[in-house]
């Protein structure tokens, strides 16, 4: 298993391909949060704005344009099988509707362009979007980030890794040269962004050159893609593997890691931009006073060592997701 300081690298993707040297890298770093800073609310789509400079949407200050609907509904990341996670979050909204006096409904979105676009037609009030999918939802969407897991002391996030299966012949990253990666969906951190630039960058490797590309849309899809042979290999989030072996869906026996990058932020929790404020107030109360103990989230999420809801600032806890995006070109032409 081969690990990398992927960070540093990423800015090496903004220099032209015929002029790499290591002295260039810090440059090219401050050029790149230069860039996100004058930008910060350039990207936030114009039917939001940003008074507070904190790169999320306000809430509205005219009161009659907060919406306080009788049923809220929540959506989890998309998933290969919806159905366990509606299980896995029904005690927490239970809890949900006890704070909020509100019917919580489980929206089992497919994709996460549906979830987007239901977040973006009013139709999604609370929702879990995956880390790469997180700066769409809050430049097109408006959403709110607020939380995201975390274990008992404090610490979180999750690491991008490349596996295939044994006996594929893969056992670098070299080794991809010619063979096929599944990605899962391209608003994806670890399943497009960040290894599409690690390739890139370190390996001057790049998508329908060196190897082929496939699509699964997640996670699971792409994991369980590469354990019945679908795929040569697949860029996977590991948090997503651990559950699944948690659950023996999968086996430890059934894949080969080769490589494995630095720790990214997980799964941002958000709201609707333009909820009542002291609706948003006891959904965020309802988070953050929650026991895990005991329940199917403990169950679920201790497998890849979440315990708590913690406090985040998409400014700062999502800086590095942006300049990753930064470095791939990505661009918010939502209006």
């Amino acid at each position: 298993m081969q690990t990398s300081s992927f960070f540093l690298a990423l800015p090496r993707i903004l220099i032209p391909r015929t002029f790499t040297p290591r002295t260039a890298i810090s440059a090219a770093v401050a050029s790149v949060f230069a860039l996100a800073a004058v930008n910060a609310s350039a990207d936030l789509s114009s039917r939001y704005v940003d008074n507070d400079g904190d790169m999320v949407a306000d809430v509205p200050s005219d009161a009659s344009q907060w919406v306080d609907p009788d049923t809220l509904v929540f959506a989890y990341t998309p998933v290969e099988d919806p159905a366990v996670y509606a299980n896995v979050w029904s005690d927490f909204l239970r809890y949900l509707e006890q704070e909020t006096g509100k019917r919580v409904q489980f929206f089992p979105v497919q994709s996460n362009a549906a979830q987007l676009e239901a977040l973006r037609a009013g139709r999604l009030h609370v929702a879990g979007f995956n880390t790469g999918s997180t700066p769409v939802a809050v430049n097109c969407g408006g959403l709110r980030p607020f939380t995201m897991m975390a274990s008992e002391d404090g610490s979180f996030g999750y690491e991008m890794e490349i596996i295939t299966y044994p006996g594929s012949g893969i056992a670098s990253v070299e080794d991809l040269e010619g063979r096929q990666l599944a990605f899962t969906s391209e608003t994806s951190n670890s399943g497009f962004r960040a290894p599409s630039a690690l390739l890139r960058s370190e390996y001057g490797m790049e998508a329908g050159e060196e190897f082929e590309t496939a699509f699964s849309g997640s996670h699971d899809n792409s994991i369980l893609g590469v354990v019945n042979k679908d795929y040569d290999a697949a860029a996977i989030a590991n948090s997503v593997r651990k559950r699944m072996v948690s659950r023996d869906v999968v086996s430890e026996n059934d894949y080969n890691i080769i490589y494995t990058s630095e720790t990214f932020p997980t799964t941002a929790y958000g709201l609707a931009h333009n909820l009542h404020p002291e609706l948003a107030e006891n959904i965020q109360n309802a988070f953050f006073s929650y026991d895990w103990e005991g329940t199917p989230l403990e169950a679920e999420f201790a497998n890849s060592g979440e315990a708590q809801f913690i406090p985040i600032s998409y400014q700062e806890n999502w800086s590095v997701i942006r300049t990753i995006a930064d470095a791939n070109g990505v661009t918010y032409d939502c209006d």
